[in-house]
């Protein structure tokens, strides 16, 4: 058991609206010009679920919140209620409550007069529902601040954009970084200025490895806001692409032997009350500090656990093949592609760690919950840092493998005691119960390439 420190169980705080407030945000609202708003909760996919309310129902909801289905948080893949998770047959599936975080206000420049907030979830006795991505990204975050930290992160999505009724991408090749593939769509360059209409401060976009893929790169940002924009960015890209034709998916393996889609994670920790950057160490060699490099070995320690985290379909462990710059082993390199973990070692304030692992599908507040989590159990054991090694991590085969099927990944989170404890035994008991749902719902499904192998021949 770990001892310390004694607030694992924290719960963080979560009330709805006074009076005085709801009413000042309404009226914020209207003289913003908007006539709807949208209450948006994210699903453990990341996927964004609630209701768009007229502007004059508005403030009775943020004084009592949003009544939503209260197992929409363990609802799988497939919208199917997650049996055995404790939100739904045990609640007798009842409803439970959206409280609008008013600090997300953002437009939907997509969308009429429409606005949208972010909101957290509890049931209508009040109780936090704890297995919430954002409410155990919250958690973790006042962990760190308990340890005296600040967690500074980015989420890099990668996706594909294919034709709307084919399926097929909307160009062919390799084309990476190819600037006229880049402008190829007006769409695309529309879709910059929508993300920047919404306050995402874009800083990159190009084409990808794969033909149709895309990334675009926003800025680092503190604490949960960096996960709420990735939130998002990736209902964003969906949204406002299909609503002029273009599918945008990011499915992590859409095409068999073309590049899949990845999620880096980028994260720092910064002094609570200085602002510095505690990764930083100028009389390094390399510039790390040993805070630095014991968040990175707990983030290795844990990577197998974390594994069904950043990996959350059984899709994604189709990503992980040779040369494809996408992580096989437990391993870290200092700006090592191959690597689990890079370290942008800058040797200045903006030294950080970059985790290669998770998949694009993975949800941005459980990819940060988990790798903070980890990261921490490594400062709280004090825990060394092993040798980066010599080369490409991925030809060298002393590195212990990640995961390469779903059930391995749940066994081993479901080994990782620390973690589990770290992240809490209601989020683990929800996300299991979902993931094994959704892995043997679709083991029993007949892939098309079987059908094809042998149902003539033999």
């Amino acid at each position: 058991m770990i001892n310390e420190p004694a607030t694992f169980d924290a719960v963080p705080p979560l009330r709805t609206a006074t009076p005085e407030e709801a009413e000042a945000f309404v009226a914020r609202l209207k003289a913003e010009g908007y006539d709807f708003l949208r209450f948006e909760m994210a699903d453990m996919a990341g996927m964004s679920r609630g209701k768009t309310i007229p502007i004059r129902h508005v403030a009775g909801y943020l004084k009592s919140g949003l009544n939503l289905y209260g197992g929409t948080v363990a609802l799988d893949s497939g919208s199917v209620p997650v049996r055995g998770s404790g939100y739904n047959e045990e609640m007798n599936y009842q409803d439970g409550v959206m409280v609008a975080d008013l600090d997300t206000l953002s437009p939907v420049p997509w969308l009429d007069r429409t606005a949208r907030v972010i909101c957290d979830t509890m049931w209508y006795d009040g109780t936090v529902q704890l297995a919430s991505p954002r409410m155990l990204l919250k958690k973790m975050l006042m962990i760190a601040d308990q340890m005296g930290y600040k967690a500074l992160m980015g989420h890099e999505y990668e996706f594909y954009v294919v034709d709307a009724k084919t399926r097929e991408p909307l160009w062919g090749n390799q084309p990476i970084f190819a600037t006229i593939r880049t402008h190829q769509y007006p769409e695309l360059d529309d879709l910059i200025r929508v993300l920047q209409a919404e306050g995402i401060d874009i800083i990159t976009s190009n084409v990808e490895h794969g033909p149709g893929q895309v990334e675009i790169n926003y800025a680092a940002e503190i604490g949960v806001t960096a996960s709420d924009t990735g939130f998002r960015f990736k209902n964003t890209v969906k949204e406002y692409l299909l609503r002029r034709g273009i599918l945008a998916t990011f499915m992590t393996k859409p095409y068999k032997g073309k590049s899949g889609s990845c999620s880096h994670f980028h994260i720092s920790l910064l002094d609570k009350e200085t602002g510095e950057n505690v990764f930083l160490d100028k009389t390094d060699p390399d510039g790390m500090s040993q805070v630095f490099k014991s968040f990175i070995q707990g983030v290795l320690d844990h990577t197998r656990g974390a594994m069904a985290i950043w990996s959350p379909t059984p899709n994604c462990y189709r990503r992980i093949r040779p040369r494809t710059y996408a992580p096989s082993n437990i391993s870290w390199g200092i700006q090592d592609r191959s690597a689990s973990v890079r370290v942008k070692a800058s040797q200045d304030k903006s030294t950080h760690m970059e985790v290669r692992v998770p998949a694009a599908m993975a949800n941005p507040y459980l990819i940060a919950a988990s790798a903070i989590a980890g990261g921490l159990l490594g400062l709280l054991q004090k825990r060394e840092l092993m040798p980066a090694g010599q080369g490409p991590k991925e030809d060298d085969s002393s590195y212990a493998k990640l995961p390469t099927e779903m059930a391995d990944a749940l066994d081993a989170l479901e080994a990782d005691t620390a973690l589990r404890e770290m992240l809490g035994e209601e989020f683990i008991k929800v996300y299991m119960a979902m993931k094994w749902q959704e892995a043997t719902r679709l083991r029993d499904e007949i892939p098309a390439a079987e059908t094809d192998e042998y149902f003539d021949l033999y």
